[in-house]
């Protein structure tokens, strides 16, 4: 039997690339996926894409209202919900923090905390009732260390493992785990953008700067992030909660 049939996914920031890798996983382990993003046309084709058990909704994750919308809409199609992968975030450009905009500090907190907590917010209560679940939460190795020029994004990567480890105590006695994903360097576009930052002209140097200071001297790619999220979203990983579990090539150590 597959991994997650007879299971409903909620899948955020569905259109990027741990996020498009990780429906197609998981619809392919029996899921039935709900796809969760701000570009309606991207969700669109990547529903069409995954076939009928993918459906989609278009939210911005960092507003109350709309979280609520996603979480219903999940009940409303399939009337529960097994998995939530709060994947979607923002990593901005790398700034000194004395010349962080309070826009865009607060911006980074919206996309990348507000909307962990507010997810959870609206999930758990369904959840609680049902008696089990699993939810994961993409946080980033700058979530476990300083970053030079990178201020509010670990900041905010930070408060996501904060919020997996108060969360997983809270609500591990009522059969429901919680983790977080904390990746290195992966081959999708907020790398790219990132590799931009560094050389716009020579975006080749640019990655071999950073894949220098991988221990694997490469990239990770969107199917290794893709399938630690189905170990955690699957009954494989019951006894693990408040997890946090590093998929960097050994960037971490």
């Amino acid at each position: 039997m597959s991994r997650l049939t007879n299971k409903v996914a909620i899948i955020t920031g569905a259109t990027g690339g741990i996020g498009m890798a990780t429906s197609a996983l998981f619809i392919a382990e029996g899921a039935k996926v709900l796809l969760v993003d701000k570009d309606e046309v991207k969700l669109e084709k990547l529903a069409q894409d995954l076939g009928e058990s993918a459906s989609f909704i278009r939210a911005d994750v960092s507003k109350q209202d709309e979280n609520q919308k996603y979480v219903q809409a999940a009940l409303d199609t399939y009337g529960q919900i097994d998995v939530l992968f709060l994947n979607a975030g923002i990593a901005g450009i790398p700034t000194p923090l004395w010349d962080i905009s309070e826009e865009d500090f607060d911006l980074m907190m919206n996309v990348n905390v507000k909307a962990v907590w507010l997810g959870m917010k609206y999930t758990l209560p369904f959840m609680m009732r049902q008696g089990s679940g699993s939810i994961i939460a993409t946080s980033s190795v700058a979530g476990l260390k300083g970053q030079v020029r990178g201020a509010s994004y670990v900041a905010s990567k930070h408060a996501v493992v904060g919020l997996v480890k108060t969360a997983a105590l809270e609500v591990g006695k009522m059969g429901i785990r919680v983790n977080s994903i904390n990746p290195g360097p992966i081959e999708t576009n907020m790398v790219r953008d990132l590799e931009d930052t560094i050389s716009r002209s020579d975006r080749e140097k640019a990655r071999k700067i950073l894949e220098s200071n991988i221990p694997m001297k490469r990239y990770g790619r969107p199917e290794e992030v893709a399938k630690l999220a189905l170990f955690l979203a699957s009954e494989e990983s019951s006894f693990i909660n408040g997890g946090v579990h590093t998929i960097d090539g050994g960037v971490s150590c």
